[in-house]
């Protein structure tokens, strides 16, 4: 199935490279993270932020994110700016939708990304009040699975239950369930297809887990490159069987030019601080919530900066085209298109990424390489054969010719 990694045509590696230079010129925010609170009701295995049940003395209050919205939309057109509320669980901040009543009025658009176990009557109704557009809601695995994993027992149902009744609520245009792909729930995923199914979701995302977080010391969990196949196979072969779903793979990573259009439509781009930017629970400005909370890396803090002003004048190391790069990257043949794989998944102490397809693929891509090789390499032994066949013939010919040339003339 992952038969190429690489693209021969060098016009459209250039022109591609050229639009990610053009992106970081014009850095137009077009999505913003809003992580909420970094307060959680579940203890899962691979989160990313290492959430957990505490109160941090230092999460942003709900006047101070009015002040972020207000400043963003005296500057920008709110109507063109994505507000993706996460967490933590953004579900546990009592006052969550007074926020949003804000942001709405404000004119901006905005979903949620949750564990579902909050979700009931009066959530779904202030999610209509409010103009919620989108939600994202985890199913890890079937119920004993999914609870053992989030550490959440008795929780499965309640999202079932809410996943339900959501489906009657007028604002919400895409309802998604979202799985994270491990070791563990490899094996259970045509009985959770069956179950987004049975539910009445039509948009199911598969996304894997990266060494961060929590999942940096649950590295059982993550997939090698078996796992990543019959991943891609399972996702190829369901859209086939199931046209009526919208069946994608998380933002993830660079897996050739190939592979990535098969699973998403286009080429893998990572676009944190291009048009892409977080504000953390502590009022962190910063890149993709999913990146190493590094202190190189965080741009300013809302109590003290305006986010516009820092959005516009800084970010300078998200934007450069090398940001993620060494030597061994840039001399790869998938440089101009990877740019050093996902940001969030860049080593910066080692400078190198914890995520690379060639390494993960090696076997499979030197095994390509040479069968890609030896017919080149046979048709150019056949071309040298023949030539020299040729050339031999012709100087045989040749030779007799001139020779009957001299008989001839010496007769005469």
């Amino acid at each position: 199935m992952i038969s190429r990694f690489e693209i021969k045509n060098n016009d459209f590696i250039q022109s591609y490279y050229d639009y990610r230079k053009q992106e970081l010129k014009k850095h137009e925010l077009k999505a913003l993270f809003f992580e909420v609170t970094s307060r959680c009701n579940a203890r899962c295995e691979h989160c990313g932020s290492s959430c957990g049940d505490f109160v941090p003395k230092d999460e942003i209050t709900k006047e101070e994110i009015w002040g972020v919205l207000d400043d963003i939309a005296a500057h920008y057109d709110p109507r063109k700016i994505m507000l993706f509320i996460t967490g933590g669980e953004p579900l546990v901040k009592k006052d969550l939708f007074e926020i949003m009543d804000y942001a709405n009025k404000l004119g901006f658009l905005w979903g949620m990304t949750t564990n579902g176990i909050l979700i009931d009557e009066k959530v779904v109704e202030k999610m209509v009040e409010t103009n919620m557009k989108t939600i994202s809601v985890s199913i890890d695995g079937l119920e004993e699975l999914h609870e053992s994993f989030r550490k959440t027992p008795g929780a499965f149902k309640k999202i079932i239950k809410g996943l339900k009744l959501m489906q009657n609520c007028p604002s919400i245009v895409d309802i998604q369930v979202t799985t994270c792909v491990n070791k563990k729930n490899i094996g259970q995923l045509e009985q959770i297809l069956e179950l987004v199914k049975d539910i009445g979701i039509k948009d199911w995302r598969l996304i894997e887990i990266d060494p961060i977080g929590r999942a940096a010391q649950n590295s059982d969990l993550l997939l090698d490159s078996k796992d990543f196949k019959r991943m891609f196979e399972f996702m190829f072969k369901t859209r086939v069987e199931n046209p009526d779903m919208k069946i994608m793979y998380g933002c993830g990573h660079y897996f050739g030019v190939d592979v990535n259009t098969a699973l998403n439509g286009g080429v893998f781009s990572c676009f944190t601080g291009y048009w892409v930017a977080s504000i953390l629970s502590n009022g962190d400005i910063f890149g993709c919530p999913d990146i190493p909370r590094l202190p190189e890396l965080i741009e300013g803090n809302i109590r003290t900066d305006s986010f516009v002003d820092v959005w516009e004048n800084k970010f300078k190391r998200y934007r450069r085209i090398n940001r993620t790069s060494n030597k061994k990257c840039k001399a790869c043949p998938d440089w101009k298109l990877c740019l050093g794989d996902a940001f969030h998944t860049w080593d910066f102490k080692k400078r190198k990424p914890n995520f690379c397809v060639r390494e993960l693929f090696s076997e499979e891509i030197a095994e390509n390489t040479k069968k890609k090789e030896e017919p080149i390499i046979e048709t150019k032994e056949k071309k040298e054969t023949k030539a020299d066949t040729k050339k031999k013939k012709t100087t045989k010919t040749a030779t007799k010719n001139k020779t009957t040339n001299k008989k001839k003339k010496w007769y005469n």
